[in-house]
């Protein structure tokens, strides 16, 4: 899941600056609106409009932090589900190998038996004859 994670990294980095151009933003907007009371100028139709531009970036902004964080959520998700199916796959595989590997030797008793040879493990009651 490395590319997950760094998807995620990504993500993260781009929130970041998106947060940060929200506060110059703001901070931007509040120095023209604190020069504009200080010298006594009347807001016109234009200076209005580029204020709204101010707000409506931010809240452009704001979005696309909340898109992103939803995404990454999502990946949060995704990445918890695959790492337990991971563990639980690793787990029953474990198990199936068990399996096998008893079979296998059960197999290879059962050959040595058949065979007529006996261990010191193999008991003489366990030789099956047909």
């Amino acid at each position: 899941m490395m590319m997950l994670d760094s998807i995620d990294e990504l993500l993260s980095h781009i929130k970041e600056v998106q947060s940060d151009v929200i506060e110059l933003s703001n901070e931007s907007l509040m120095k023209m609106s604190n020069y504009m009371e200080k010298n006594e100028l009347e807001i016109d139709e234009e200076i209005a409009t580029a204020l709204q531009y101010q707000d409506i970036i931010t809240q452009q902004l704001s979005a696309t932090i909340e898109a992103i964080e939803s995404m990454q959520k999502s990946i949060e998700v995704f990445s918890h589900a695959y790492k337990n199916d991971e563990s639980l796959v690793s787990q029953n595989m474990n198990k199936l190998k068990e399996k096998l590997s008893a079979t296998l030797q059960e197999a290879k008793d059962k050959k040595s038996r058949f065979s007529g040879k006996i261990t010191d493990e193999t008991i003489d009651d366990e030789i099956e004859f047909f």
